[in-house]
């Protein structure tokens, strides 16, 4: 049985009126993520939330693959859901960014959508899993563009509920004793870098701490956008024979 101490927590910051981040931390799923609803765009939150909602819903299998589809299927639903909203209200999108984290038998899944992130923590040492999805460098404020050919720096290529055609990233990592993983919205990242984020998982053993210390950080400075952050560790299990 695979044993899990995780931690998660959202804040509006200190300049946006709403927050338009949510989170999942659901260890008796073996499922986390983070969603972040475009700043910008009408509901955010709505987008963010029904990520959020879906992938709760989900069930649980085993299967590396059966896993994977059963998340990209779900995510598309919520794509279509998304763009009929949008055009139903007469706006260009309602979206969001998602980063999810998933145990399984084998191995543990990153997937991801956007700009938020996620990242390993084994060692002393913190490795990111994601790449984010925005056209040269991220700037305060995440926008969506019409084509990356033409889009300013800054500006998100991809997230849910932005485009017909919804494409996810995966990275399938090795499970082992002790490693920690951390998911965040860009509004942690916009306050502290890898470098802090890599001190305060070296810092504390629990998720519950560090979660608290990187938010308390990011709140600390100038808390421009919404601050979400779910942290995982993988305390113990038995080794697939």
């Amino acid at each position: 049985m695979t044993l899990f101490r995780s931690a998660g927590r959202t804040e509006t910051g200190h300049v946006r009126r709403h927050n338009e981040d949510a989170i999942l931390d659901a260890p008796e799923l073996g499922l986390w993520a983070v969603a972040d609803g475009l700043g910008g765009h009408a509901a955010g939150d709505v987008a963010s939330r029904l990520v959020v909602e879906r992938l709760r819903a989900l069930p649980v299998v085993d299967d590396v693959a059966d896993r994977i589809d059963a998340i990209e299927d779900e995510l598309l639903r919520v794509n279509h859901a998304l763009r009929r909203m949008a055009a139903e209200r007469h706006v260009d999108a309602i979206a969001s960014t998602v980063v999810i984290l998933v145990h399984t038998r084998d191995a543990m899944l990153c997937g991801w959508v956007g700009d938020s992130r996620a990242y390993c923590f084994e060692n002393d040492r913190l490795r990111l899993l994601t790449r984010d999805h925005v056209h040269g460098d991220r700037g305060d404020e995440t926008r969506f563009g019409a084509h990356p050919a033409h889009a300013a720096a800054g500006v998100l290529t991809r997230a849910v509920g932005a485009e017909d055609r919804l494409y996810v990233d995966w990275k399938i990592v090795p499970r082992r004793r002790g490693m920690s993983f951390v998911l965040c919205s860009d509004g942690i990242n916009k306050e502290l870098g890898d470098a802090d984020i890599e001190a305060c998982c070296r810092r504390h053993a629990t998720p519950d701490a560090v979660v608290g210390e990187l938010m308390d950080g990011a709140l600390a400075r100038a808390g421009r956008d919404n601050v979400s952050a779910v942290v995982v560790r993988l305390d113990d299990f038995e080794e697939t024979r």
